[in-house]
């Protein structure tokens, strides 16, 4: 049977073959499609939304350890979240196999770094592997499990935007049966006291060793011989780029299996070329080993640093050119910003915020994140999952010190985001006594990777009722006792909030409450939001001014007209938040019926 799949699909259908049971992830891009594809595997595999990446390893392990095929899939700044678990049970090893899927960004797309994961594979001492395309992506998952228990190790697999994104042609079988193992207690295995673990220290080198004999051998790595003057050595999506360019012209070092290397195959191959291109996206991974085996190449002596290694950058690098394009006026390409939907429940809050005066804004990751771009200019800096109360508790204790200012700092975080670590952040601002204000922008799901549940929308991700988490309730658990809840449509609830807040000089917290806009509502939000996005709004052009109040609140709905001087909302684009009539000054914009 075959299908036309993308590598994130293939992934789950390769999950689905190899027996896998259990399987638990964070949503991110560029992986996220890998966990909602397994999920559709009801009858043979749990699924489920982790709150974050530690947490989704953690229980993939756990459901190793129990002697069942577990997988556990992330973004690749989510394998920085995991790395604690990841680094232990490297050296404890499985029952059942154990995968992680780390999903690489190279060129940043959607993404706040560029890391190489390959590293992490050397780091952690486990075995990886990184496919092509889609077969190889459904392929090496079914193989990544046979060497997990075959080695007693867990397995990363690294995959990249354009592996997890493109479709192929996938060759599909049967699942394969994998029983549960029985689970017998070891704790000279699983328990990592230092009496054991340095025990289990010398395990790990000595199968490091094991699994460079098989990454010699195996046919994960192979080698494609046609002319000899140029030898390519690639691995993932570089490889399928290098052959595009240059086709039958090179021979090529293709590289599946690629921790540990295969260095008498490196050294085999580039004994019988004439020239070595490692072609590779980010750090030079491939290419330190090569020069260690005594050869030299070109690299990234020539080739980018960062960046996505495609066709085009590989052509200008090598031959100084990229192949013709057709010609367009650049100057006529009208910049097209990323920016918060029609009706986003953060725009009203944002607007709000950017008219604070001496307020520092620590920001989160999320589609709010946009609240730093115009029109809002709302904020400052942001790191990663959960750091907005952690940094933000930070500098607003610095600002204290400093008495001939009074900066005061207001922290953003979404929902999930509050759930994937923003908690430890919290209970570190209450614990600390810190006067910040927190902000939990509540949209009733995650919104940015695509509408993913978490535990405050009341459902799992394979569709089970599960109780929602009360947000106000878990805050004053995290011992804070200023709390507010609002609608952030309305300007002036948010202006009220604020104002008490910052009068503040004690942790506070600040809830908005109203459903993303592009959200299928749940009977819980049809009941507790009644009416939203039921209403449309207009501009009635005998009354506008033309001050254009309502362009400056961002939203996409609304255009102006240069010549008549007056706005226009989109009927289409229109779901009726109201923020654009609360900002008109001569009430020019009103409701219609829908």
């Amino acid at each position: 049977m075959k299908k036309l799949l993308t590598g994130n699909e293939a992934i789950a259908r390769g999950a689905y073959e190899a027996g896998v049971r259990y399987a638990s992830a964070y949503p991110g891009t560029p992986s996220t499609e890998i966990l909602e594809n397994i999920a559709t595997y009801k009858e043979d595999i749990l699924a489920e939304w982790a709150t974050n990446e530690k947490v989704a390893l953690e229980a993939a392990i756990g459901a190793s350890i129990a002697g069942a095929r577990s997988l556990a899939a992330m973004k690749h700044v989510g394998v920085n979240v995991a790395a604690d678990p990841l680094f232990t049970f490297a050296y404890t090893g499985v029952n059942g196999g154990m995968v992680l899927i780390t999903a690489d960004e190279p060129g940043q797309h959607s993404s706040q770094n560029e890391q190489d994961n390959r590293n992490y594979a050397k780091f952690a001492k486990i075995p990886m592997l990184e496919p092509t395309d889609s077969q190889e992506s459904k392929d090496m998952i079914q193989a990544a499990f046979q060497i997990s228990e075959a080695y007693d190790t867990p397995v990363l697999i690294r995959m990249t935007t354009r592996v997890c994104h493109s479709k192929g042609i996938v060759e599909c079988g049967e699942r394969q049966d994998a029983p549960i193992k029985e689970y017998v207690k070891n704790i000279n295995k699983y328990m990592t006291v230092p009496a054991f673990a340095r025990k289990m220290r010398v395990k790990v080198e000595e199968r490091m060793h094991k699994l460079l004999e098989f990454s010699n051998k195996t046919e994960l790595n192979y080698i494609e011989w046609n002319d000899t003057k140029v030898g390519v050595i690639a691995s993932g999506a570089a490889f399928t780029f290098a052959k595009e360019v240059f086709g039958d012209s090179a021979s090529y070092l293709k590289l599946g299996f690629t921790n540990p290397l295969p260095t008498e195959k490196i050294k085999e191959f580039a004994s019988k070329v004439d020239k070595i291109y490692v072609i590779e996206e980010n750090d030079p991974y491939i290419e330190d080993q090569v020069r260690i085996l005594g050869f030299d190449c070109f690299g990234k002596n020539l080739f980018p640093a960062y960046g996505e290694m495609t066709p085009d950058v590989i052509r200008k690098a090598i031959f100084g050119k990229t192949n013709e394009t057709v010609d367009y006026n650049e100057e006529k390409v009208v910049s097209r910003p990323p920016t918060l939907c029609a009706g986003c429940p953060h725009r009203g809050f944002f607007h709000q915020l950017g008219k604070r005066k001496n307020v520092v804004v620590a920001g989160d990751i999320g589609c709010y994140t946009l609240g730093f771009a115009d029109p809002y200019n709302a904020m400052d800096f942001n790191i990663c999952m959960g750091a907005s109360a952690s940094t933000g508790h930070g500098a607003q204790q610095i600002f204290n010190m400093n008495k001939d200012n009074n900066k005061r700092v207001v922290s953003v975080m979404g929902d999930s985001t509050f759930f994937h670590t923003g908690i430890n952040a919290l209970i570190d601002v209450a614990y600390n006594r810190s006067n910040t204000v927190t902000v939990i922008l509540d949209n009733r799901i995650t919104g940015m990777t695509g509408h993913q549940e978490n535990p405050g929308t009341g459902y799992t991700i394979q569709g089970m009722e599960t109780p929602e988490l009360d947000i106000e309730k878990l805050v004053r658990a995290c011992n804070i006792e200023n709390i507010v809840s609002i609608d952030p449509n309305d300007l002036t609830a948010v202006k009220n909030a604020f104002d008490w807040a910052l009068s503040l000089d004690e942790p506070s917290v600040i809830i908005t409450r109203w459903p993303c806009v592009l959200k299928k509502l749940s009977a819980q939000d049809k009941e507790e939001f009644n009416g939203a996005f039921q209403s449309k709004y207009e501009v009635n052009h005998d009354k506008c001014i033309g001050c254009r109040a309502c362009v400056r609140t961002g939203c996409p709905a609304i255009s102006f007209d240069n010549k008549t001087k007056k706005s226009t909302i989109s009927f289409d684009q229109c779901v009726g938040c109201s923020v654009c009539s609360q900002v008109c000054p001569v009430k020019a914009i009103g409701k219609v019926e829908a």
